[in-house]
């Protein structure tokens, strides 16, 4: 029964690579800021979260580890910590960005403008 979570941790890795993978090629191709922002959020969700629960798993379903749980638990509260760290630097950024006006964007609606005007 151990070899289930190996494998799906094994799955979960490659899978963590392919979006490293589409987070750099999208940090090279999209057009502005807020896309390639985005880009590099989906690069740290899917190349950073999805690989660390998929060690968490690997380390639950390799028996000769000594120190199993221990690696697991880290790995998934790290996976954790980033899950929840990095959408709010990602919006921290894209608003800053926006405040600053540094970034050369025509919305269409803009709802940051009458945040604006009550500051």
């Amino acid at each position: 029964m151990s070899e289930i979570p190996f494998y799906i941790g094994v799955i979960m890795i490659i899978i963590g690579g392919i979006c490293d993978l589409f987070g750099a090629i999208g940090l090279l191709r999209f057009p502005n800021f807020y896309v390639r922002l985005h880009a590099a959020t989906v690069g740290t969700i899917g190349g950073a979260v999805v690989p660390l629960f998929g060690v968490a798993l690997l380390a639950l379903g390799a028996d000769f580890l000594p120190h199993k749980y221990a690696i697991a638990g880290a790995s998934f509260v790290t996976g954790i910590i980033i899950l929840l760290v990095a959408p709010a630097g990602a919006t921290a950024l894209a608003y800053a960005a926006h405040k600053a006006k540094l970034v050369k964007w025509e919305p269409r609606v803009d709802h940051l403008a009458e945040v604006g005007r009550n500051d």
